[in-house]
């Protein structure tokens, strides 16, 4: 669940380095919201992560 169905957004992996310098794997997850908005001139639920709501790339539902 964690992809913007607008930009595409997703998970990100990578490396947690301690302060000893051991190394384990990690996830970095996109802030995704489920919300209302107009996709087509009709009022749906979709996926949107924050940076794309607060760019008004979304037009909200109410």
């Amino acid at each position: 669940m964690a992809k913007c169905d607008i930009c595409g957004k997703g998970v990100t992996f990578g490396i947690k380095v301690s302060h000893s310098h051991r190394r384990s794997n990690r996830t970095w997850k996109p802030n995704v919201r489920r919300v209302k908005a107009i996709v087509n001139g009709t009022p749906c639920h979709i996926h949107v992560c924050s940076r794309c709501l607060r760019s008004n790339k979304v037009t909200r539902a109410i």
